[in-house]
Parts: C-alpha cells; sequence; structure tokens
C-alpha cells in the first residue's frame, strides 16, 4: 500500500486553495455558475498542459478515467466537454495570468527556482526582450487575423536572467509590431535589456537614457551616424571597431539626442559582422558582446514552451480560450522549471517533460520520483485481521463476527 498522493495531486499542492480562491472572488470568474468551479477548470486545463492532450475529448476522457482518483485534485468529477468549452470561452483569462504571476512570485522569494543563472559579475538586473509568433489557421480563428490567409498571435516576453522566466507578457494580435510592446515595459533605473534589431525605437532609447535604463541591440544597415570617439579595441578578442556616435539621420537626432556607443563583432561562426547600439558607454566592449549573445536564452525559453507543451494547437477556437490555454501553458512551465530545480537526475526538461506525462496519476513521493523515476516503489504488506475462536460464542455470533471480519 504506497501512502502518498499521485504527483499530479502533489503538483497541485503548489497552488493554495485559499489563494485560488481569492483571486476567483476577485475577478467574480464563478459569478452565475452552477456546479462547474473554476478550480476544476483549471485542474483540466493543466492536465491538457502536462499530459500533452489534443482536445477537450481527451481532457475529459482521460480525467474520466481515472475517476478514483480525482478526489485527491479536489474535482468530484471528471467536466463535461460542452461544459469545459463553456468555460474556457466566458470566464476571462485574467483569473489563469494573475495565478502565474502570483505562483512565481512565490517560487522566486522561496528560492524555489535557484541561484542566479547568468555568469556575469555586474550586479544589474539583466533582462531579454523578445517575441513568439504562434500561427493559427483563419479559417477558424478568424479574430487573429494575420495575413491575407493566415493567423496568429504574438507573445511578447521580457524575461529575467536570474532564473530564465518572464517578468513581462504581452498577448497581442501577431501583426502588432515589436516596437510597440517597449511603450508597456516599466523598468528600473540600472537594468540591461538585450533584444533583436525589430525593437528599434529611437524615442524609447531616448527616454531609457534619461531614465538610467540601459539597452544593448543591433544597429539597423540603414541607419545615419557620425563617430564623436574612438576608443581602443581589446586584443585577442572578436572586437573589430568600438566607438562613440551620434545619429544624424531624418529626425534620428531629433528623438534621441544622446551619445549612443557602436560596437562591431566578429561573428567566427556565421562569418560575418554584427553591429551593435547600446546606451552603456562604460562596459567593456566584450562584455556588452556577450550581453547580447545571451539573448539566446529567450529562444531556449520559446523553445522549451512550444516544445514540451501545448500551444500550437489549441482545444477551444475563441480568444479567451485561447489566451487560458497560453497562461496554463506558462503555468505548467513554471512547474517543470521548479521540478528541474528540485531533481537530483541528470535528464533534461524535455525528458523531464515526457516522464512527467507517464507517471501523472502514479502514486510515489515528488521527491523521491524525480531522484529516481525508474524505480518501484516499495509494497507495503496489507494488514490482515483474524478470525477469533472465542469459547462460548454461539453460532449466531461467529457467524456475525465473520460477516463484520468480510466486510472490513
Amino acid at each position: 500500500m504506497v501512502r502518498t498522493a499521485s504527483l499530479f495531486s502533489q503538483l497541485l499542492e503548489q497552488f493554495p486553495r485559499t489563494e485560488f480562491a481569492r483571486l476567483v472572488k476577485k475577478h467574480g470568474a464563478e459569478r452565475h455558475a452552477k456546479g462547474f468551479t473554476c478550480w476544476t477548470q483549471f485542474v483540466a486545463m493543466l492536465f491538457c498542459q502536462v499530459a500533452r492532450t489534443d482536445s477537450l475529448r481527451e481532457i475529459c476522457n482521460g480525467l474520466a478515467c481515472c475517476l478514483g482518483k480525482l478526489t485527491h485534485l479536489g474535482v468530484a468529477k471528471a467536466p463535461n466537454k460542452s461544459t469545459l468549452s463553456y468555460a474556457n470561452e466566458h470566464r476571462t483569462d485574467e483569473l489563469f495570468e494573475d495565478l502565474f504571476w502570483v505562483v512565481l512570485k512565490r517560487f522566486r522569494a522561496q528560492g524555489a527556482l535557484g541561484a542566479k543563472k547568468h555568469t556575469f559579475r555586474f550586479k544589474n538586473k539583466l533582462l531579454s526582450l523578445d517575441s513568439t509568433t504562434i500561427s493559427l489557421c483563419l479559417s477558424v480563428f478568424p479574430w487573429a487575423k494575420f495575413r491575407r490567409a493566415k493567423g496568429g498571435v504574438k507573445a511578447h516576453v521580457l524575461l529575467d536572467h536570474a532564473d530564465y522566466m518572464p517578468v513581462f507578457v504581452h498577448l497581442s494580435e501577431a501583426k502588432m509590431h515589436d516596437s510597440r510592446a517597449l511603450a508597456l515595459l516599466r523598468l528600473n533605473a540600472g537594468s540591461i535589456v538585450a533584444m533583436d534589431m525589430a525593437y528599434n525605437d529611437y524615442k524609447q532609447f531616448a527616454r531609457w537614457c534619461e531614465a538610467g535604463v540601459y539597452f544593448v541591440t543591433r544597429m539597423k544597415d540603414n541607419a545615419k551616424w557620425e563617430s564623436i570617439e574612438t576608443r581602443d579595441i581589446p586584443k585577442y578578442r572578436n572586437i573589430r571597431a568600438d566607438e562613440i556616435i551620434q545619429l544624424t539621420g531624418v529626425n534620428a537626432q531629433e528623438k534621441c539626442p544622446h551619445p549612443l556607443r557602436r560596437i562591431v563583432v566578429w561573428n567566427e561562426e556565421k562569418q560575418e559582422e554584427i553591429v551593435l547600439l547600446t546606451n552603456h558607454l562604460d562596459f567593456g566592449a566584450t562584455t556588452l558582446s556577450e550581453i547580447y549573445k545571451a539573448r539566446w536564452q529567450i529562444e531556449l525559453f520559446f523553445k522549451a514552451l512550444k516544445q514540451n507543451l501545448k500551444i500550437k494547437t489549441f482545444v477551444g477556437t475563441s480568444e479567451n480560450a485561447l489566451r487560458i490555454q497560453i497562461w496554463t501553458a506558462l503555468i505548467a512551465l513554471l512547474l517543470l522549471k521548479w521540478l528541474h530545480h528540485l531533481s537530483k537526475a541528470a535528464w533534461s526538461l524535455s525528458n523531464l517533460a515526457a516522464m512527467l506525462r507517464l507517471n501523472l496519476f502514479t502514486y510515489r513521493d515528488l521527491r523521491d520520483w524525480l531522484n529516481d523515476p525508474i524505480k518501484t516503489p516499495p509494497i507495503l504488506p496489507i494488514p490482515e485481521q483474524l478470525t477469533l475462536n472465542l469459547p462460548g460464542l454461539g453460532q449466531a455470533q461467529k457467524h456475525l463476527v465473520q460477516k463484520q471480519q468480510t466486510a472490513t
């Protein structure tokens, strides 16, 4: 007899019901609800992500076949397809958005995601900004028009290099330009943001210069500039040029009158030059080139999200249902990162996600399973009650005792 709950139940323990109930009350998510709770909806959508189900039918049938184990999840019975579909379409996605940020904040406060990941010696907050487009079929998602015959949504993400988890996520239509997301950011002075060329916005660069926020990005090929100062380049490094410049293009100087820094880096792998633009005038050129190179971590974040969770195909066609599925995917990724940090086994995040999918309703201690997922848990002997042959008992009394023992 295994005296632990299932792995899925132990994962859900990271979402205290009182905390969840406060969020439900805050958003009025169960207003006019008739029995189907937001908790059951959350369990079903998290099961969709972790088990990688492809449809509402698979979600409901997958939970229904584990009916005896649902009580440990706080679910009375498996939902119906129509009920879950209606809830995903009409209940606000802000509940799941707030849940993600509340749990992420608690994990960070507890150090549940591990120590600082990047290896730079400076103490500035290092961030990476990028977006990823999720393609959709326009005939199925007519509200997500992107191009003439193609639909899509875009996720703008600001990644914290301390734990490689987001500090900002904005879901928008796919045709929204990346640079428009810059106005939504609220950054502290001293922060360093690494981003690609699509985020070139000279007005925003000027605001960041005045606020003490640093950026490292690629310079546009058609940018007009003049050199103010030429700096010495380090020996035996891949730095080709390092100079202070002033933008001279049409309206560029008016938008950003501050001096900027232009660094030319040689990419040995691709045999090409990369021209960087930054407002940080103090760091070494090599350090700044490594900061831009570290931007690759956000690409790995998108890769982990798309390969291990369900955000490329959706179980609902409304905008609200799609947003709920993306937010539950981020919650599931947060759990996977937490499990990956706890595990002492040297396995990749994708292997962890696959093994968890196959063992969701395995009854083992979560930490023991993380360290040795193949090991079979010991089976404890079930205590047996022996029949008592007491003298003086009549035949009817003996029959009653045997009947009670059989019932127990």
